[in-house]
């Protein structure tokens, strides 16, 4: 590991008043270090590098100019707010990130002060910033001015349009900062995309620095000067009668660079003074600036596991297993070789989900939406309801943000729209921002929707099969982050009988039935179960809905007891067959049901190992489960998985 930078301006800051006793000649100093911490933190603790990188001397210029954390800076999913940790009081945990008791990945209200609202998923902040603006504005004590720092890739999202079209409506002072690298996790697709880069691509970026001088009133007498220019320069770049933010009722400032203080200082310094309604500025980053490994890959170092800083290479283990989103891919590439109605769309995640694969193979059939998921699942009902076959890649936790579609515009109209879930269950070290932890409950419910959950690798190719073959209905299935458990794996997916689970091995006394990836440690439990001489029955249910019915019956006819067990919130699987067997009577003649699912409480990032521990659901807790039913004392040193 490479010694830690020697940081003689960052050593002198430990919260944010402290950088105003600084010259902007050492605010400029005080950038290059806190770049080179930010990248030997993150070398330690792995995280989102890139974004971060491409921000520093916006945040140090934020934070000189504002007065933090009266002044409410909220920054938009908050892959980028690592320098903005550093420079609040948390440097001296900041090789915590992301790990067990440490700092959360993300900007946390309950973390700091300075985290004025909590962000992980994008294109939030300008409605919470605009919402902090009201209560100032009605008198809310300790309420300053309110700053939202979104990227060019979270404007695409149409929740950012809706706050913008209420601030201008409104007028309020407020303060949002586009910053503007042309890359979100991958390059931001669309329109806007297209218009934020037709704002600067008419002349270089120093001559654009004037740009910043469009809105003459903000701007105290000695930087007027070229203002008009200026101003006519973004009217022959962009469109005859204003920008598109001018249109929403913003003043529009830039664009300007993002990574230079002598510009950054006194457009936002004019700013503070004088504005008087909502003002955009505009500025232009490079997502991984300043670190060579990040700003030549691909991704501009968007996330990296440890790694070392001379080299940039990341210390990844080995795994004999493919990952599950590979599989996911591979398989529906396999699928769609064979049919070519299927096609594929994401929202701004095809690496993510494994569709920059298929794209490779298919482009023509793979569609990137951009952040916006709301509108990638009506577009998915579109292309169903037009004769194609629709798979949508999404995380669990993304997946949420689309979920008015979901109901409205796949399932009443029982459009056969295939939702592939990623991330299904706990994560790791993104935390409960990121968990899969509802999406069973929240589909489930809907009526004539097939809910699938992969137990391993195998499974999941099987059922990529089935729901290509599900052509009257929407379906689902949802699939774990990492690596698969290394079972042998099909030549060929076969479709399931749909609502049909399978048989694992035969016991007595109690059956337990899981529904997804926990399969395998109730496997590692019966290990352990064994040394009290028992033997439970294990059975993968496959589907959520439709229940098999005569599966979960049997069992509970052939056994004292059912233990069920998956990867998701109360409410889902597990409540299903509560119901099953309450219709069914069973619970009359004294049958013992218990259902193990996530806590009732949202968990703090850790390895998904040390998570699944806490929310006891490892082969240990599932032991203890079989016991307590059971009725029989556990012995020191016995079972244990």
């Amino acid at each position: 590991m490479a010694d830690r930078p020697k940081t003689p301006t960052l050593d002198r800051v430990h919260i944010p008043a402290d950088l105003k006793s600084l010259s902007d000649s050492e605010l400029i100093q005080l950038a290059h270090e806190l770049r080179a911490e930010t990248v030997s933190a993150v070398s330690v603790t792995g995280g989102h590098l890139g974004a971060g990188l491409g921000v520093v001397e916006l945040t140090v210029a934020i934070h000189a100019v504002f007065d933090t954390p009266r002044d409410k800076l909220i920054w938009d999913v908050g892959h980028q707010c690592y320098p903005h940790k550093i420079l609040t009081g948390r440097r001296s945990r900041i090789r915590t990130l992301r790990q067990d008791g440490g700092l959360s990945g993300f900007t946390k209200r309950k973390e700091s002060p300075y985290d004025a609202f909590g962000a992980a998923h994008s294109s939030t902040s300008i409605s919470a910033a605009l919402g902090f603006a009201a209560a100032r504005d009605l008198g809310a004590p300790g309420v300053g001015d309110s700053i939202a720092v979104i990227g060019d890739g979270s404007m695409s999202a149409g929740m950012a349009y809706e706050a913008m079209n209420n601030a201008g409506h409104m007028g309020s002072r407020l303060i949002v900062i586009l910053n503007d690298n042309e890359m979100s996790i991958a390059p931001p697709t669309g329109a806007m995309s297209n218009y934020l880069s037709r704002l600067y691509a008419g002349a270089p970026l120093h001559d654009l620095a004037a740009a910043a001088k469009e809105a003459v009133r903000f701007l105290p007498p000695p930087l007027q000067e070229g203002a008009k220019r200026a101003k006519d320069l973004l009217k022959q770049t962009v469109i005859g009668h204003g920008t598109l933010f001018e249109e929403l009722g913003f003043s529009y400032i830039g664009p300007i660079d993002g990574h230079d203080l002598n510009q950054l200082l006194p457009v936002l310094r004019a700013v503070r003074s004088r504005a008087d309604g909502p003002v955009l500025i505009h500025t232009i980053t490079k997502k991984g600036k300043g670190y060579a490994p990040a700003e030549d890959s691909d991704d501009r170092g968007h996330a990296r596991a440890k790694f070392d800083v001379i080299t940039g290479e990341q210390k990844k283990a080995p795994s004999n297993a493919p990952s599950y989103t590979k599989v996911f891919a591979r398989a529906l590439i396999d699928e769609a070789s064979r049919d070519d109605r299927i096609v594929a769309v994401t929202a701004a995640m095809p690496d993510g989900t494994g569709l920059n694969l298929f794209a490779e193979r298919f482009p023509e059939r793979c569609f990137d939406v951009g952040i916006a998921e709301q509108h990638g699942v009506t577009f998915c009902a579109g292309l169903a309801a037009g004769g194609m076959k629709p798979f949508c890649a999404m995380y669990s936790t993304f997946l949420q943000r689309g979920y008015d579609q979901v109901v409205h515009d796949v399932a009443i109209q029982r459009l056969p729209v295939r939702f592939a879930i990623d991330r299904a269950g706990l994560v790791g070290a993104d935390g409960p921002t990121h968990a899969g932890s509802f999406d069973i409950a929240y589909l489930a419910n809907l009526p004539e929707f097939v809910v699938m959950a992969a137990a391993d690798e195998a499974e999941l190719v099987h059922m990529v099969a089935t729901a290509t073959a599900i052509n009257d209905r929407p379906s689902a299935f949802r699939f774990p982050r990492g690596e698969g458990v290394g079972v042998e794996m099909p030549e060929r997916g076969e479709a399931l009988e749909i609502g049909r689970g399978r048989m694992i091995r035969e016991g007595k006394g109690v059956a337990i039935l899981s529904f997804g990836a926990r399969l395998a440690e109730v496997l590692t439990a019966c290990e352990g179960l064994a040394a009290y001489g028992l033997s439970p029955t294990v059975a993968d249910a496959r589907f959520a809905k439709p229940l098999d019915t005569d599966l979960i019956l049997r069992l509970a006819a052939e056994h004292e007891a059912l233990i069920t067990i998956e990867e998701g919130a109360i409410g889902g699987f597990g409540s299903h067959v509560a119901q099953t067997l309450a219709e069914g009577g069973v619970f009359d003649r004294g049958f013992k049901f218990r259902s193990m699912v996530l806590p009732d409480t949202f968990i703090d990032q850790a390895s998904p190992a040390d998570m699944y521990a806490s929310a006891a659901m490892n082969a240990p807790d599932i032991e203890a489960k079989v016991l307590e039913v059971l009725g029989v004392e556990r012995i020191a040193g016995a079972g244990q998985g």
